[in-house]
């Protein structure tokens, strides 16, 4: 099924191609930064930050040195959206994006490159 979405498609087209990959290969809706809602955060099901602990660091490396960005899922009261951003900074307890945007650990399921 992927394969007919890279039919026909021009040079400038590669954003959308990513964007439809990560909707349908990611466990939640993808949002724009802009648009989360910190109050809407909750607790993921089981706390995975220990298990990804080093894609927290490789995805604040990748975000500080090379400005390239991750897919980040995280547990809202809504359900689960992923955002595809910069990683600022890792904390103890939270991770940061651009805008002062802080993601708690707890509520994270999964990151991606």
């Amino acid at each position: 099924m992927l394969l007919f979405l890279f039919i026909g498609i021009g040079k400038g087209s590669f954003k959308t191609i990513k964007k439809i990959l990560i909707e349908y290969i990611m466990l939640g809706d993808l949002i724009e930064k802009e648009a989360i809602d910190i109050s809407q955060i909750v607790a993921a099901d089981q706390n995975h930050t220990e298990e990804l602990r080093d894609k927290l660091n490789a995805a604040q490396r990748l975000g500080n040195e090379f400005k390239s960005k991750a897919d980040i899922t995280f547990n809202t009261k809504e359900g689960p959206k992923t955002v595809s951003t910069t990683v600022w900074s890792v904390t103890e307890k939270y991770i940061q994006l651009k805008n002062g945007i802080h993601i708690p650990l707890s509520s994270l399921v999964d990151i991606d490159f």
